[in-house]
């Protein structure tokens, strides 16, 4: 018998002692499932939770939703519903939530779901029963013919937590792949939502089938009995099908019945006693000596130790002195957890220092008069250059990406509901038809964030961004060398000229691009299916390059053009929201490169002007465009008005900020750092009428110190919240530099301390290669390689409703939380600047 069997059997031993030997009462009632008022099950370390998420009203299947496990503060599984094949992608279908029911007196949880499409209805109900927990699938009608073979109940876990693991199968002993390998049946068609670029269909084939499956039975942690009362399930491997595939238990739903057609009963290992290990949350980056110091204490409510709290500051020799200690502050209840927190902002010294909580340490930090001089620049000299478009990027060795979309783009069709949220209105709006092809959008731009599209909001709204931080700072860091005319990036080279100005001319070359292509901006450039879409890999394999005619077979290849059709699409409706987002963003780009690219920037004027002049002659266009817009119109027009009067001193655009005053003071917190850059251009009777509403918003703001203990907006939609921590620390920023005697500055400081690792969750700094812990597996363009991007932001700590923070740090392909976007990267740039004005100022006084 070899080494290897002889631990299978070992596990299946303890397996069987674990999961089938009769405990005493007592250790019965401990390990019993009890319905919490939150509305999820909880045992000691582990959670069940039943659709109190949904999976993604704009993006699909999220991995958030139906039946959830979170075992021992890692979730594991999710999904748990019926689909309609055995590992569905991203955009495959998913039922309708009609209604979800808890009934206190049972502890049973019910949802009503429906596939309105096939008029079929089905309900899940979980109900406990002592550790287990019964999970049936009841019809109220037998499953339509169309869906028999295709409908059955299904349950993802997560593949890095048991990549590495074995599982029973009815007792015969398998191993979970590190990497997909598993066998594929040919399909006649392709699944588009699969993401296959090309060629016939494949299905993958299970890993193993049978009544009863352990799951890591040699793992406490990890390990999940499944019985099925009758029938099979089946073991599959998703990520044979798509690179973000979860490992997928599933059962078949039969023909012909109705009632309680299906019936698992599930059993994860619990930990009498278990008590998740604390989190010193903190900044990684660490701290400049004036600022507020604050570590916040994470525990778990039944954790009973309260340990000093040590500043332990470290020396050249490695030997460690306590710097500073004592109790930490308790703040309360929040979330899942409970907080304490401790202050140390009278230490001052500049060093390097680490935090202790009983065997807690976390990793080294710095306090330095320096800290966020430079803390910016991995997002300036590696992540801005990967998201450039239409350009070759390379860094020494590497090439990060070919020179793309040399074809864009072609016209989008007619009233065409498109991914991601693009969707084209009932004309072109341009002289083109569509399928036609437009020439001069293949030049600028960057990608907008782990995908291949270029969206106009982002763009606008990256160049104001950057604009504001040459105007206010004036960085001339220069590590990047960019030849628009050849199209090649060399990242780590200097060229003589300040990369900041030249990402600002990046991306107003492609909003130039759309005037001179079509007379007005346009939503956007994006792949015309999901093959394309879902494409990892260089960007320039993604299309052959060449305008597509359609005239020409697929394959063939004519003086330039080819018959295939893989150009991007562009999205071209017009509306005024857009014109006037892009008046704001040329405007601003016409001040930055003003002396740098002075025929460029006078272009970038002269377009800005013509756009708010033309909106001022037509009635606003208000077709609502894809991908979210960048703001209501009233929004985007006080923001050309305010861009292009400190570009041109003209009147009519005062009139119209001082026109606009009602909208801003009612909608203050996202007007803010736009209406506070106006105050030097206008009267002052236009400050005096913003403090009434400065004052409201540094009420709210102050808020925050009571609805969580890091002080910043936590938000709790699918799409996790550091957009809004950046916007509050930037909101903070402006308000204090106009209205000091209203609004502090510890804002700043707090928001990049969340940022940087003092958040709900873990102590990980969410800006990829800044701090001594950073996000090192992330979801840009590079996921599939389990890697990062330095200098990218990402969504950060994303609630699992009702109370379950989670970032994953070794699984990138959730994207509400781990999704680089643009947008925040420049975001991040200005603040971390902003916080290093403040510093040199405290310093100096």
């Amino acid at each position: 018998m070899s080494i290897w069997k002889r631990r299978i059997l070992a596990s299946v031993a303890g397996a069987a002692i674990s999961l089938g030997a009769s405990p005493s009462l007592a250790q019965a009632d401990a390990d019993a499932l009890k319905l919490s008022d939150a509305g999820y099950y909880e045992a000691p370390g582990v959670n069940w939770l039943l659709f109190s998420n949904w999976y993604d009203g704009l993006f699909a299947d999220s991995k958030i939703s139906g039946l959830e496990l979170i075992h021992q503060d890692v979730r594991t599984a999710t999904n748990g519903d019926v689909r309609l094949s055995a590992t569905p992608g991203q955009w495959d279908p998913i039922g309708r939530l009609i209604e979800r029911k808890v009934d206190p007196r049972t502890g049973a949880i019910t949802a009503i779901l429906e596939y309105s499409d096939f008029k079929f209805r089905y309900i899940v109900r979980a109900e406990p029963h002592g550790s287990d927990l019964r999970i049936s699938i009841e019809l109220p009608n037998a499953l339509p013919a169309a869906l028999v073979g295709k409908a059955g109940f299904n349950l993802e876990f997560l593949p890095s937590a048991y990549q590495r693991s074995t599982y029973l199968v009815d007792g015969r002993p398998g191993a979970f792949p590190l990497y997909p390998a598993g066998r594929m049946v040919r399909t006649a068609e392709r699944n588009a939502a699969s993401g296959r670029s090309d060629g016939p269909g494949a299905e993958p084939l299970p890993m193993a089938s049978g009544q009863h499956l352990v799951l890591a039975p040699e793992n406490a942690a990890r390990r999940v009995s499944v019985r099925a009362s009758e029938g099979q399930i089946e073991l599959f491997d998703g990520r044979n099908q798509a690179q973000n595939g979860w490992f997928v238990l599933r059962s078949a739903l039969p023909a012909g019945r109705t009632g309680r057609v299906l019936e698992w009963t599930i059993s994860a290992a619990t930990a009498p006693g278990w008590v998740r290990p604390p989190v010193i949350g903190h900044s990684q980056l660490g701290y400049s000596p004036s600022e507020p110091k604050i570590a916040t204490i994470e525990i778990d409510r039944n954790d009973r130790r309260r340990p000093a709290v040590r500043l332990l500051a470290v020396g050249g020799d490695g030997a460690t002195t306590v710097a500073a200690s004592g109790a930490a502050t308790s703040w309360g209840d929040y979330l899942r957890y409970r907080y304490f927190r401790y202050d140390f902002s009278k230490v001052a010294t500049p060093g390097i220092y680490m935090l202790e909580y009983g065997t807690t340490r976390t990793a080294p930090f710095r306090i330095a008069d320096d800290l966020y001089s430079q803390a910016w620049a991995p997002s300036l000299d590696v992540y801005f250059p990967v998201a450039m478009d239409h350009m070759l990027v390379n860094e020494a060795y590497r090439v990060w990406h070919g020179d793309p979309h040399r074809d864009d783009a072609r016209q989008a069709p007619l009233n065409h509901e498109h991914i991601d949220l693009y969707r084209q209105g009932p004309t072109t709006d341009t002289k083109f038809k569509p399928g036609d092809h437009i020439p001069g959008l293949n030049v600028g731009g960057w990608l907008d964030a782990g995908d291949f599209d270029i969206r106009t909001q982002t763009q606008y709204q990256v160049i104001r961004s950057m604009a504001s931080t040459w105007e206010r700072f004036r960085p001339t860091r220069d590590t990047t060398s960019v030849d628009q005319a050849r199209r090649r990036v060399e990242m780590h080279v200097p060229d003589g000229a300040p990369d900041l100005l030249q990402q600002i001319r990046h991306g107003a070359i492609q909003l130039i691009a759309q005037y001179d292509a079509v007379g007005h901006p346009i939503h956007g450039i994006v792949e015309p299916d999901v093959a394309q879409y879902t494409h990892l890999g260089d960007a320039v394999t993604k299309t052959d390059g060449l305008v597509h005619d359609p005239k020409l077979a697929r394959d063939e290849t004519r003086d330039g053009r080819s018959g295939m059709p893989d150009d991007r699409w562009a999205f071209t409706s017009r509306t005024s929201a857009l014109s006037y987002g892009s008046a704001a963003g040329l405007a601003a780009a016409a001040r930055a490169l003003k002396g740098f690219d002075d025929a460029l920037a006078a272009r970038a004027l002269a377009i800005a002007v013509g756009y708010w002049r033309d909106e001022q002659g037509r009635a606003p266009d208000l077709f609502q465009h894809g991908n979210t817009t960048g703001g209501p119109l009233e929004s985007e027009r006080f923001a050309a008005a305010v861009e292009l009067l400190i570009a041109t001193g003209d009147s009519q655009y005062a009139d119209a900020v001082q026109a606009s005053l009602p909208m801003v003071i009612q909608s203050f917190g996202r007007e803010a750092i736009t209406a506070t850059r106006a105050i030097p251009h206008m009267p002052a009777a236009y400050r005096s009428a913003l403090i009434p509403a400065v004052r409201t918003w540094a009420q709210t703001a102050a808020g925050f110190a009571r609805a969580n203990p890091y002080g910043v907006p936590i938000t709790t939609g699918g799409w996790a919240g550091n957009g809004s921590v950046l916007d509050f620390g930037l909101t903070t920023d402006a308000l204090h530099r106009a209205f000091p005697e209203i609004v502090a500055p510890e804002a700043v400081f707090r928001s990049l301390a969340y940022l940087h690792g003092n958040h709900p969750g873990s102590d990980i700094s969410f800006v990829s290669g800044v701090g001594a812990r950073s996000k090192e597996v992330a979801y840009g363009n590079n996921r599939a390689d389990f890697s990062f991007i330095a200098g990218g932001v990402v969504p950060g700590a994303l609630i699992i409703k009702p109370d379950f923070p989670e970032n994953k740090e070794d699984w990138p392909f959730l994207w509400g939380e781990n999704e680089y976007v643009v947008p925040e990267a420049a975001a991040y740039m200005e603040l971390v600047h902003a916080a290093d004005a403040l510093t040199r100022q405290s310093s100096a006084k």
